[in-house]
């Protein structure tokens, strides 16, 4: 039997008898296939072969000798390869990157099918579309995201994620800058400033040099002493926090809004999972009087709606935000976009639009909601362990505590007798050591037997 017949081994379980009938979120049943991908990976590293027939007269590029082994994901796609073929015979399940597993409504998909259809006709075919983005779409995310805080469709620039557009932010910020970071944090803010050359070299324990690392830990809410930070050209803050999960209240993006306002500071807002936010905290920092002349918002589709791989976002740079010179940022960042991109895909903005139907909000409040539920058995289950978990609650991230371990020890170990993938935190920065992230995102019955494993593990 092939490996790939092998990982197909159907998984069921009950979700109502793990949590019980008085459950918040309605449950889904489900008989679920674990994934039976080629689960072919890269090590985003450029190193050099040992043998070379030729070699240029052109430099490698400095910059990228200073990045930290492979991109995290990656690496931890590299290592659940070589577990499976150490053990042919298990049932592997991914609890680690953070990539969606529920099918897009259909509501959604219909709405890109017919978009495809249409370029089959004379009538329907479009080419080239405007680099910033479909006007009716950049219009709709105006009203349905920012109608109550002065965003208007001209303040929005559609692309194919955020995670693109941070890269094309730091572009836009050239060499020259400083930048902070919450630590723990998504990776891409650093490894795309190591690659633009803002950074000296990585010293373990401590990162990068000229980086700013803003400690945020239990003991501070998973918030920074902003008192205690240096002042900084650029800020990226996420919020719900990839990977802690914490939400930042409306006191404390009041505190950091008059921060970069004192310091000259522009702030750059990953607001991915504002719909898993169920409490009044913010879901966007132009809710906060005053961030329209310090702060840019990037934000995306992909874990609302499952488009991981659909490639859907948008960046919002008010006219209010300006240079130290007084040019609009805005006009700047949409000159790196014309150069840089042709625009988001026409058949994905055809989604888009769907998405911001009603219809299509519900839907994807409905897709939230299973991702959340599952958070909760994530969260009941290490709670019931004696672990300190945090997170979960305005986010699809449990972040569980293994107090005086090294985190990439602890993945291996729950890797090695589990069978379960998770994310070291030590890969979200020196902030991370000692934890590990949990992903929600996940069939049903996959959490749950995942769920059974650590309780055997640590029971």
């Amino acid at each position: 039997m092939s490996l790939i017949n092998q990982l197909s081994t159907s998984i069921s379980s009950s979700s109502s008898a793990f949590l019980g009938q008085d459950h918040h979120f309605k449950m889904r049943s489900y008989h679920v296939m674990l994934p039976a991908k080629n689960s072919g990976f890269c090590k985003c590293v450029a190193a050099p072969s040992e043998k070379t027939a030729h070699k240029t007269k052109v430099s490698r590029n400095a910059n990228m000798g200073k990045l930290q082994a492979g991109y995290l994901f990656p690496e931890i796609a590299r290592r659940r390869a070589a577990h499976m073929l150490k053990y042919p015979d298990a049932q592997v399940i991914s609890l680690g990157v953070g990539d969606t597993t529920e099918p897009i409504p259909e509501v959604i998909t219909s709405a890109m099918a017919k978009r495809a259809h249409a370029l089959s006709t004379v009538e329907g075919y479009s080419g080239y579309g405007a680099e910033q983005g479909e006007k009716l779409l950049r219009a709709k995310i105006a009203s349905t995201y920012y109608s109550n805080v002065g965003i208007e469709e001209d303040d929005i620039f559609v692309s194919d994620g955020a995670k693109s557009d941070i890269s094309r932010l730091q572009v836009l910020f050239g060499s020259g800058v400083t930048m902070a970071v919450q630590d723990p944090s998504y990776p891409a803010y650093v490894d795309s400033s190591v690659i633009m050359g803002q950074t000296r070299l990585y010293q373990e324990g401590f990162g990068y040099g000229k980086i700013e690392y803003m400690k945020c830990t239990p003991e501070n809410g998973f918030f920074p002493d902003l008192s205690t930070v240096s002042r900084t050209d650029v800020i990226f803050f996420c919020s719900p926090n990839n990977p802690t999960g914490a939400a930042a209240t409306r006191d404390q993006l009041t505190r950091l809004v008059q921060f970069a306002k004192d310091n000259g500071s522009i702030i750059v807002y990953d607001s991915a999972y504002a719909m898993y936010i169920s409490d009044d905290k913010p879901r966007s920092i132009f809710e906060i009087p005053g961030a329209k002349e310090v702060a840019i918002e990037v934000s995306s589709f992909s874990k609302y709606a499952g488009f991981t791989g659909v490639r859907l976002g948008w960046t919002v740079i008010p006219k209010e935000l300006h240079f130290s010179d007084g040019f609009p940022v805005a006009k700047d960042f949409n000159r790196i976009v014309c150069t840089c991109f042709n625009g988001a895909s026409n058949i994905a903005q055809a989604g888009g639009l769907a998405c911001l139907s009603p219809e299509g909000l519900q839907a994807m409040q409905e897709v939230v909601g299973f991702y959340k539920e599952n958070t909760k058995i994530i969260v009941e289950t290490f709670t019931s362990l004696g672990f300190n978990v945090y997170g979960g609650e305005n986010a699809p991230y449990v972040w569980v505590h293994f107090p005086g371990q090294n985190s990439w020890d602890v993945f291996s170990e729950i890797l090695a007798k589990t069978h379960v993938v998770t994310t070291p935190g030590s890969g979200f920065g020196p902030g991370g050591e000692g934890f590990v992230r949990v992903s929600a995102f996940g069939h049903r019955a996959n959490v749950l037997e995942a769920c059974r494993r650590f309780k055997e593990l640590y029971k």
